[in-house]
């Protein structure tokens, strides 16, 4: 039953007071639009919260940690329900936000809840659940975790330590009767230096290990399962061993830490090695996206008031909101390539004294333009979106790009290759630049959809795409089976459903990198695509209706390259 509209009033933000535009409305019912500070005949000093006695006064006689709409009230997570979240974080705690970057949405197998979803099939919750009794060695049951219900925990705090006995061995009972201790705290390293390799892996040889009983289990399983080579294996137990010397009191592991033991011969494991410890309830996650880092850099050095509004779009972008106005979450590269298109312009602009994006004016904009009319196009679209989500939020009262007309980006005329470029290819010695460079160049698939095929969608010498039946040309048959053969030769036990997978995306099910195998081949997916364009539209005498059947283009670029035949 949703509640009453009164209800509803009093969980959504208040209105910021008119006068500074800073502070929220001091009071919503009866309506009084000012702060306390900007009152006619004021300032006068806020009461204190009637809830909790508190002096930071936010808005209806509540402080900002009492008031539902408040950014900083605290509740539980939308994906693990984890309590301790804040509404300015949309609700979601730090490790469910790296969830909702790396893993699907859809519906857990265990408690049929919607929330992004592992490669066991089950949500956050449900695996820290089975985590919480899993044994020694051994991978969690989520069935057995499960079985008696869920257990919850609060938000954002380090993984807890597992206290665990040792399994029974005669050698070595003096040291099992004792539990694995841990620290009340964890003490930073003061500072980071890169640790000598060559001592690490004579001093792994020479000493005892005291995370074998707890990680060569999972290793062991982890190899069996995904099809592990013997210099894989013991590679990622050699980093295992490294880390036991780098840091023998740590009860977790950050992935960070994990990360600086690169330079080994485990250099390419250190994912494996991450999988491994996470398992073993061992891992303490604080790696940061890699578009964060990107913004960080970009827009450093910036003033206070400049630096949160970019920070409250970037966070928009990234992550949507859930509360009105609502916004889908951007994909990271729209982001990227925005803020590639604003960063010079916000810059000169700091630089010229600009301390708020407020103080920005049509005339700033139409003044800060670009000649250029390919970067003119990504300024356009970035600062419209920047100052629409600013305005939206409530950080500007006004939106100095309304009314901009958008320019047309400069659009490239699509060229055909060179036929001695794609028979170089299509006879290439490798199989999977041979298969790849015929899928795209008989079929026209983009590199999107060549890197998503499932061994399942070719079935009979027909390609089953977006629901479509392709029969396969004679030279793609011949090429596909030549990689096939070569890849049960090379990676015979591998779980990975995708049609190519390479020396990384073997041991797990992801799909392979989008420079695979195009940075060998010499050639670009995307040209032997066009050229595969060009040549429907020229042998259909320019249907549109054909080509957009056929390669999923939309009737403006279909447009696009029959005017480039004629």
């Amino acid at each position: 039953m949703s509640p009453a509209p009164g209800a509803q009033a009093r969980l959504r933000p208040p209105p910021k007071c008119v006068g500074c535009g800073v502070a929220r409305a001091a009071w919503v019912r009866p309506r009084v639009d000012y702060c306390y500070a900007c009152l006619p005949g004021g300032p006068f000093a806020p009461p204190t919260c009637a809830k909790c006695g508190s002096a930071a006064y936010f808005s209806q006689g509540l402080c900002e940690r009492c008031h539902p709409g408040s950014p900083e009230y605290v509740g539980a997570c939308t994906d693990c329900l984890a309590w301790g979240v804040y509404r300015r974080h949309n609700w979601r705690c730090w490790k469910c936000r790296w969830w909702q970057g790396h893993y699907p949405m859809g519906l857990c197998r265990w408690c049929h809840r919607r929330a992004p979803i592992s490669e066991q099939g089950a949500c956050r919750l449900c695996l820290e659940s089975a985590r919480l009794i899993q044994g020694p060695g051994r991978t969690p049951d989520l069935d057995a975790g499960t079985r008696n219900g869920l257990q919850l925990f609060f938000a954002n705090l380090p993984s807890p330590p597992q206290r665990r006995s040792l399994p029974p061995k005669p050698q070595d009972q003096a040291e099992q009767s004792q539990p694995v201790s841990s620290p009340r705290w964890l003490q930073p390293t003061l500072f980071d230096l890169a640790p000598d390799t060559e001592a690490l892996r004579a001093q792994a040889t020479a000493q005892a290990r005291q995370w074998a009983w707890r990680t060569d289990g999972i290793v062991f399983e982890r190899a069996e399962r995904f099809g592990w080579s013997k210099r894989q294996t013991n590679q990622v137990r050699r980093t295992l061993k490294m880390l036991q010397i780098l840091y023998p009191e740590a009860s977790v592991l950050r992935a960070s830490e994990v990360i600086g033991v690169r330079g080994s011969d485990a250099d390419g494991n250190v994912r494996s090695t991450l999988e491994v410890l996470e398992d073993a309830g061992l891992l303490l996650d604080d790696r940061v996206p890699g578009i964060e880092r990107y913004f960080a850099g970009k827009f450093s050095g910036l003033p206070a008031p400049m630096q949160a509004q970019l920070e409250l779009w970037f966070q928009t972008m990234i992550y949507g909101s859930l509360t009105p106005p609502r916004r889908k979450a951007r994909d990271p590269a729209t982001v990227r390539v925005q803020i590639l298109g604003i960063q010079p312009i916000i810059t000169r602009w700091a630089q010229e004294g600009v301390e708020s994006l407020a103080e920005v004016t049509p005339e700033m904009i139409q003044a800060a333009m670009p000649p250029e009319t390919s970067k003119r196009h990504w300024v356009e679209r970035g600062l419209r979106s920047l100052f629409a989500v600013l305005k939206s939020r409530r950080a500007l009262f006004l939106n100095p790009t309304r009314g901009m007309t958008l320019g047309e980006p400069r659009h490239s005329v699509p060229q055909a290759l060179d036929a001695e470029e794609i028979l170089t290819g299509l006879n290439s010695p490798e199989p999977a630049i041979a298969a790849a460079v015929a899928l795209v160049a008989f079929h026209g698939l983009s590199n999107l959809q060549l890197r998503r095929l499932q061994l399942t969608d070719i079935i009979d010498g027909r390609l089953m795409l977006n629901g479509r039946m392709i029969p396969l040309a004679a030279p793609v048959r011949v090429r596909l089976r030549a990689w096939l053969d070569e890849r049960a030769k090379r990676w015979p036990r591998t779980l990975n459903p995708h049609l190519f997978i390479t020396q990384h995306t073997a041991p797990r099910l992801g799909m392979p990198g989008h420079q695979f195998p195009w940075r060998k081949a010499g050639i670009s997916a995307q040209a032997l695509r066009t050229d595969r364009i060009l040549q429907e539209a020229q042998a259909s005498g320019g249907d549109v209706r054909r080509i957009c059947d056929l390669f999923g283009l939309t009737v403006d670029s279909a447009t696009r390259y029959i005017r480039a035949i004629e």
